[in-house]
């Protein structure tokens, strides 16, 4: 149970770090990318055939977040000065015609040339090797730092709320229903929170690989969220609310609307890349087929349950589709007398209900905002 949990937290934290880069773009500044899944790619081979040439992980990953920033710039070059729906089309092109050179080209493996369809296998990763007794103490001192700041952050969030309520008597409804959602959800990822901890110290002092992979993990999405948080709230994150509404009233005023485009699709394909390392971190090898478009449709769920323009309910987001697949596998196939093929297709179908529902009911998402609706303008 504790590696699974384990298993669990990296993976909804992994495509939570990948799903704000995609926020970014989209929520916040109205860019549709229907190939996020490229940047990914890029910062995933970037980051393993670097450190097969033996350079340190932390350089390779943050190489990989560069040359995914620089797939963002050439084709924000291409596609921004046209309208959405040619972004949306060259974007998904562009994820698949990566995909298909990495597939059919010879890589650098070390120092020999291999084909791209046989994918990367043996390299470094993260903590693989046991550390000292005194370094997993560390390990686990910063995993209960995040953790009660986690803890921390939730009840701050919720307790913003619940004040706005006593005070503003002209909004009180409304400010009473997002006070009702803030402490459901807040309690749902605080008992999330608190199983996390717990598997991820007995992983740490009894120690599992993962369990290091995940702690490191864990701090870079705190740390790209806190940062997104503070840029989404300054004037540059104004500005880029202010393209997603309407983006001749900024113009209007002088601002150069293309370049904060560009720096919007260049930094979230930058978060994306992070996560392609992180990705292929995980899997211990990457094939070609590890990153189908299939991953980019998955991950445009995750922003449209929690509520796009909204960084913790992207995570939100992450950690439902997560949730309901972890339990979805273990408890259909005792209700639903399905092969396992049929059974894959059931659970889409279901999922697929479920957003169709929340559409209709909620279109903003659990935590978006009705007002800041990127979608049907």
């Amino acid at each position: 149970m504790v590696d699974y949990l384990i298993f669990l937290a990296i993976s909804s934290a992994l495509f939570a770090l990948f799903a704000l880069g995609l926020n970014l773009q989209w929520g916040f500044t109205g860019l549709i990318n229907f190939g996020h899944i490229a940047f990914m790619t890029l910062g995933a081979y970037t980051t393993v055939l670097l450190s097969l040439k033996g350079v340190p992980l932390p350089i390779s990953a943050l190489a990989g977040a560069i040359v995914a920033a620089l797939l963002g710039l050439i084709i924000g070059f291409v596609t921004l000065r046209l309208r959405e729906d040619y972004l949306g089309i060259v974007t998904i092109g562009t994820g698949e015609l990566i995909r298909l050179i990495v597939n059919n080209q010879e890589l650098p493996v070390g120092d020999t040339w291999t084909s791209g369809a046989f994918g990367v296998q043996s390299y470094p990763i993260p903590l693989s090797t046991e550390p000292n007794l005194f370094v997993r103490l560390v390990m686990i001192g910063l995993l209960t730092l995040l953790a009660a700041v986690t803890f921390f952050t939730l009840w701050r969030w919720i307790r913003t709320t619940q004040i706005s309520r006593t005070t503003d008597l002209g909004k009180r409804i409304t400010s009473k229903q997002e006070f009702a959602s803030r402490l459901g959800v807040g309690i749902f990822l605080a008992v999330l929170a608190a199983a996390i901890y717990i598997s991820g110290v007995i992983g740490l002092y009894n120690y599992n690989p993962k369990a290091g992979l995940m702690l490191v993990l864990l701090l870079v999405l705190a740390f790209v969220y806190w940062r997104l948080e503070i840029l989404v709230r300054s004037p540059w994150g104004r500005i880029l609310k202010a393209i997603r509404e309407d983006e001749e009233i900024p113009k209007a005023l002088g601002k150069n609307v293309f370049w904060y485009k560009l720096q919007s699709l260049m930094l979230g394909g930058a978060i994306a890349g992070i996560a392609g390392a992180f990705f292929a971190w995980q899997l211990s090898a990457i094939y070609p087929d590890n990153f189908q478009p299939q991953i980019t449709f998955d991950t445009w769920i995750m922003v449209i349950l929690g509520g796009s323009g909204k960084n913790v309910g992207t995570i939100l987001g992450a950690v439902i589709f997560f949730a309901y697949d972890a339990l979805t596998r273990e408890i259909l196939p005792k209700i639903v007398p399905l092969d396992e093929a049929r059974l894959g297709a059931f659970r889409i179908m279901v999922i697929g209900l479920i957003l169709m529902i929340l559409m209709i009911w909620r279109p903003q998402g659990i935590l978006g905002k009705k007002e800041e609706l990127t979608l049907g303008k």
